[in-house]
């Protein structure tokens, strides 16, 4: 082995340790949600609005300053109040393993827009792999039995799911605008445009909008951390690795969020909904590789 290979291969090593990590550390994200004891639009007020220093400290830092306004990260703005909105919802009437795993089906949703609308045909068992996915899912939202929990589990899904769509848009504009900008100014723009939206939908909703607790205020605080670190993270190894590796290291989050959920909230997976999100995430996992780039 050259020593050039084996500087990749240690920086591979390092990338992956990193992805690896952040992923762990949005898997926190649901836990914390439960813990927050403020409504679910104004916790997520909470996430975006109290990382926002933070990101623009490291913005002056690394970029000299925020910047402009890209209109990419003003569209993911707006998509991420959904994505946050939807599944702070969902936490709250569903299972955290049956909202996390759900919510995961964003990859298979990103890479069929992008095979309709932008021509990046699959492979042919991409079709598979979609039916996979989406049999998963209906076993998990089949199996959860006369006990399962969460005060009303089938809204709590279908809030997953529609959660999915929300975040495969908040992917695809990060996406378009990490072209012209840098991560950490595209999520700060992209939180500036958030903030206020999970704000109005709090009051609309009429819901607390204070956490009521030191303990909620922990919660939310460590949301905002766990947004700068968890999500810069798996930003920072996306520079590093085959986006085919990242989609697969980051199922790691569900299956974090699954087993704080078992430990902290006794939410434990029954046979036929542990089925359900091992075939679910095994649709994911295939569905990315089967995925080609266009020619």
């Amino acid at each position: 082995m050259t020593e050039a290979t084996s500087v990749r291969d240690d920086g591979r090593l390092k990338a992956l340790a990193v992805l690896v990590t952040g992923a762990a550390v949005i898997g926190f994200a649901p836990i914390l949600v439960r813990l927050a004891d403020a409504g679910p639009a104004a916790v997520g007020f909470w996430r975006v609005t109290l990382a926002l220093p933070l990101l623009a400290l490291m913005a002056q830092r690394t970029d000299g300053g925020v910047g402009k306004a890209n209109g990419f990260a003003l569209l993911a703005g707006l998509a991420f109040a959904g994505d946050l909105g939807f599944w702070h919802y969902a936490l709250a009437f569903t299972s955290v393993a049956n909202a996390t795993v759900l919510t995961n089906l964003t990859p298979v949703v990103v890479t069929a827009v992008a095979w309709i609308f932008l021509k990046q045909r699959p492979a042919n068992l991409f079709i598979g792999a979609v039916a996979l996915a989406v049999a998963g899912a209906w076993l998990m939202a089949i199996g959860r039995g006369a006990n399962a929990p969460g005060s009303n589990p089938p809204l709590g899904d279908a809030l997953s799911l529609m959660t999915a769509g929300w975040y495969a848009a908040y992917f695809l504009a990060i996406s378009a605008g990490r072209r012209t900008a840098s991560a950490t100014r595209i999520m700060f723009w992209s939180g500036v445009v958030s903030a206020p939206l999970l704000l109005l939908a709090a009051v609309v909703l009429g819901e607390d909008l204070m956490p009521r607790s030191p303990g909620g205020w922990m919660a939310v605080a460590g949301l905002a951390l766990m947004h700068v670190t968890g999500q810069g993270a798996i930003a920072w190894a996306l520079g590093r690795l085959p986006a085919a590796t990242t989609s697969v290291v980051v199922l790691v989050q569900p299956v974090v969020a699954a087993l704080l959920g078992w430990v902290l909230f006794s939410e434990a997976l029954g046979p036929v909904q542990a089925l359900g999100a091992a075939v679910a995430l095994g649709g994911v996992v295939l569905a990315q590789t089967a995925s080609r780039k266009p020619a």
